[in-house]
């Protein structure tokens, strides 16, 4: 440690020993910062996604290409309410209000998500920048061109399931043209 009483010349001089520990904790603490969990994103240690292994490539035309797919695959409400509340424990949200979260099914049903596995469902939040309807019109896209086969499944579910901002920012904008007309982004 150093002792300034015993330093000579101008005590603000001193400051230009610490210049350098400085920088490098500014740094530490920007890089620490940038790392943060994105809290619209849900925590891959508790929800890594989770598929569901009868929808197949080969298959993508008579289960989830076909009208009313997602409504039958579709758990019971009470099963996902009870989770979201167990989940929402988990995730260890300052807002307790179970109206201010979507329990959401990380890798889409429409594209082969598991229906049930806890590990593909999450309390998503409603609101935010990235929040439940920005979640549904990747949904919507990545369904389109899965099903057009313009996405390879395995693909989407990857990406998805990897980071969905992310997928959101590769796929939305460039196929807005999908998205139901109340969706689109004004031209």
């Amino acid at each position: 440690m150093l002792d300034f009483k015993l330093m000579k010349g101008c005590p603000r001089a001193a400051f230009f020993c610490f210049k350098p520990a400085l920088g490098l904790l500014l740094c530490s603490c920007a890089a620490l910062v940038s790392a943060q969990h994105n809290p619209a994103l849900p925590d891959a240690n508790l929800t890594p996604g989770a598929i569901d292994p009868s929808v197949t490539p080969q298959n993508l035309h008579d289960t989830v290409c076909v009208k009313g797919y997602t409504a039958r695959v579709r758990p019971e409400k009470e099963m996902t309410n009870r989770l979201k509340r167990a989940q929402m424990r988990q995730y260890r949200y300052a807002d307790a209000n179970p109206q201010h979260y979507e329990e959401d099914h990380l890798i889409p049903l429409n594209i082969g998500g598991s229906p049930t596995d806890p590990k593909n469902l999450w309390p998503q939040p409603r609101s935010g920048e990235w929040g439940a309807d920005q979640k549904n019109d990747l949904e919507f896209v990545a369904y389109k061109l899965v099903c057009k086969g313009e996405l390879p499944l395995a693909e989407a579910q990857r990406r998805i399931a990897h980071n969905w901002i992310e997928a959101y920012q590769a796929w939305v904008p460039a196929n807005q043209y999908l998205l139901p007309r109340g969706r689109r982004a004004p031209e």
